[in-house]
């Protein structure tokens, strides 16, 4: 197979993590016999330096010519003070919209050997946790009207859903929950919103469609609680921008560390799809080789999995992380109250060790 892979390092870490990311895929690539062409795009901060914008035409173009995008992160302090409209984010709202991928993927998996970072009491958690979250990724409240009075003493944002954006995401729901453990919830606000309301008409009615998935609904308020009540309920989440933006974060501490969690944003299938990992950019560490970049590892195994149909393959690196993991090589942010004995053991490493250790399992 030869495809063709863009590549966003983007901003702090970014390039750290996505280095490794290639060294692995391009590690698949030649045990699958496979070809990858890689095109590097400039997004977020980078892009304000070189052209002020966070995300010019033709670079989007770039993506979009391609047959997946891997994104490392964007943003930093070091932007907070530019305009609002050309805000480092902003590429991240401009891809997805751009490339029309309107579904964000966000596995919460506690990895077995990470048990001890997860903040929870072992009976809640029991033996792990595996959550899907599928975000509306292009419509609701990030994307309606908004503006502000003359005065600046008044601002309104709109949260707006139509009933076509709003069933391609349940629809996904349930396409993921008959395949795991037939459990789907949504998330919303129906006591107070409209938007919400239609969420619920919309899922009940996709729901006739696949009566041996278990429907659900909790208000936002309610999730929040129970994800770290009773984690364990959850199999696949269904919910608006806004509201998956909470939960996923919330999600990824519950499972113990940030820096393990991958991401794909889908469309409907025709374009190119967007892989990242849920940690931000850590501008302090950048370059220093501490990052932890097996979050962005696995965003690549989901980038063959959803977008190149290469099961074997993505399950190979998933296969190796998980060699690595039980092998006891930790980077500093999964390493947790075990710091001490693992540096003891000489099984602390850092972002250029960890990517190597990983094809050295993947080549095993």
């Amino acid at each position: 197979m030869e495809k063709t892979i863009a590549l966003i390092p983007g901003d702090g870490i970014g390039p750290d993590v996505v280095a490794e990311a290639v060294n692995v895929l391009d590690a698949v690539a030649k045990k699958f016999g496979h070809k990858w062409t890689y095109r590097n795009v400039i997004a977020g901060g980078a892009a304000i330096d070189k052209w002020g914008k966070p995300l010019p035409q033709d670079q989007l173009d770039i993506c979009l010519t391609s047959d997946a995008t891997l994104l490392g992160a964007v943003g930093g302090p070091k932007w907070d003070n530019v305009a609002p409209e050309i805000r480092p984010e902003k590429a991240l709202l401009g891809l997805r919209g751009g490339m029309k991928v309107f579904a964000n993927l966000r596995p919460a998996v506690m990895w077995k050997q990470l048990k001890d970072a997860c903040p929870l009491k072992d009976e809640i958690v029991g033996e792990g946790l595996d959550i899907l979250v599928v975000r509306e990724l292009t419509g609701g409240i990030y994307f309606g009207e908004r503006g502000t009075s003359a005065d600046g003493k008044t601002a309104w944002d709109t949260e707006k859903y139509t009933w076509a954006e709003i069933e391609r995401i349940v629809r996904m729901g349930f396409e993921f929950a008959k395949n795991r453990k037939k459990h789907l919830t949504v998330v919303d606000k129906a006591n107070i919103l409209n938007s919400s309301r239609l969420w619920r008409a919309v899922a009940e009615k996709v729901h006739e469609e696949y009566k041996d998935v278990t429907l659900d609904f909790l208000y936002i308020d309610n999730a929040a609680m129970q994800m770290v009540r009773a984690p364990r309920q959850f199999d696949v989440i269904a919910t608006s921008n806004m509201f998956g933006d909470i939960l996923t974060d919330e999600a990824s501490q519950v499972t113990g560390s940030i820096g393990m969690l991958a991401s794909a944003s889908l469309g409907d299938g025709t374009g190119p799809g967007l892989y990242e990992p849920i940690h931000g950019s850590a501008p302090d560490i950048a370059g220093k080789d501490l990052a932890n970049p097996l979050a962005t590892i696995l965003s690549a195994a989901m980038l063959l999995r959803y977008d190149f149909k290469l099961e074997t393959e993505a399950k190979a690196i998933e296969n190796a992380v998980n060699a690595v993991l039980d092998a006891g090589w930790r980077t500093g942010d999964i390493a947790g109250s075990h710091l001490a004995e693992v540096k003891a053991a000489g099984k602390l490493v850092g972002t250029k060790k960890m990517g190597e250790l990983v094809v050295e399992y993947l080549n095993k």
